[in-house]
């Protein structure tokens, strides 16, 4: 056991994911894109985007994160 207030850093090897896209969708991602812009002053591609869009819809999906915890779905 390590005294470090630190723990552990998870694995962080990026995992490469292709998916295709309806043209509504592609449109939607590039406008919130383009929202995203105006409302931080940084602009982002989709493909930033997507990871950090999908990681807060999981945390935010009640039923998901108690079934992660153990509890019942």
């Amino acid at each position: 056991m390590t005294d470090l207030r630190l723990p552990k850093l998870p694995e962080r090897t990026p995992i490469r994911l292709t998916i295709s896209l309806s043209p509504d969708l592609h449109r939607s991602l590039l406008e919130y894109a383009t929202m995203y812009e105006e409302a931080y002053g940084a602009a982002e591609s989709v493909q930033e985007l997507v990871p950090a869009m999908l990681s807060a819809f999981l945390d935010a999906d009640r039923a998901f994160v108690r079934r992660r915890k153990g509890g019942k779905a």
